[in-house]
C-alpha cells in the first residue's frame, strides 16, 4: 500500500471510520508488531504494546499532517515510543534510600587533600618551634593515642609534669596556627 493510501487511511480514521481504522489496521500492525518486538523482546508485551498502539493511532489520527512526515513512519514512531514507555514502566524509578549504592568517593576530592596538605605543613611547622621532647609527646598523644600516663612514664616524668607539658604545648600550636 503506497503512503498516500496509508495517508487517506489516517484521515478517514481521525473522522471516526471504523473501517478504515481496520483497513489501516490489516496494512500496517505486523510492520508495528515487529517494530514491538524488536524493542521489547518479549511477545506478549509486544502484542499488548501493539494494542496500545492503535488506541493512539484511533485517539491522535487527527494530529497527523499529509506532507509532513511519511505515514508509515508516522506510524512506526508511535509504536516505538510505546515500546520505550513500556520499558520504562517496568523498571523501578526510584531505590529506598537503604537499598541505594554507595556513589560518593569516601576518599576527600582534591581541593580538600590540597587543603589539608597545607594544613599539615603548617602543623609540622609549628610543631618545629616547640622543644623535641614535648613535640613528640603531642604527637604521641594526640595522633597515636598514647594516655598521659605512658607518656609520663616514658619520658619519665611526673604524671602532672606531662598534662603541663601537653597544655602548653597546645596553647603554643594554637597561637602558631592562628598566625
Amino acid at each position: 500500500m503506497s503512503n498516500d493510501d496509508l495517508s487517506g487511511l489516517i484521515a478517514q480514521t481521525a473522522l471516526g471510520d471504523r473501517k478504515a481504522f481496520s483497513a489501516l489496521y490489516a496494512e500496517t500492525a505486523a510492520k508495528l508488531f515487529g517494530v514491538t518486538m524488536r524493542i521489547l523482546k518479549d511477545r506478549a508485551q509486544a502484542e499488548d504494546a501493539v494494542q496500545e498502539v492503535y488506541v493512539r493511532i484511533w485517539r491522535r489520527a487527527g494530529s497527523f499532517r499529509v506532507g509532513q512526515a511519511s505515514a508509515m513512519a508516522w506510524l512506526v514512531t508511535i509504536a516505538r515510543n510505546q515500546a520505550i514507555d513500556m520499558i520504562r514502566a517496568r523498571q523501578p524509578a526510584t531505590l529506598d534510600y537503604d537499598e541505594a549504592p554507595d556513589v560518593a568517593d569516601p576518599d576527600p576530592d582534591p581541593e580538600a587533600r590540597a587543603a589539608m596538605s597545607g594544613e599539615a605543613r603548617r602543623i609540622e611547622a609549628c610543631l618545629g618551634e616547640l622543644e623535641a621532647d614535648k613535640a613528640k609527646a603531642v604527637v604521641a598523644a594526640y595522633v597515636e593515642g598514647l594516655s598521659y600516663q605512658e607518656l609520663a612514664e616514658a619520658n619519665a616524668v611526673p604524671l602532672n609534669t606531662m598534662r603541663t607539658w601537653l597544655r602548653r604545648s597546645l596553647l603554643k600550636l594554637r597561637e602558631c596556627l592562628n598566625r
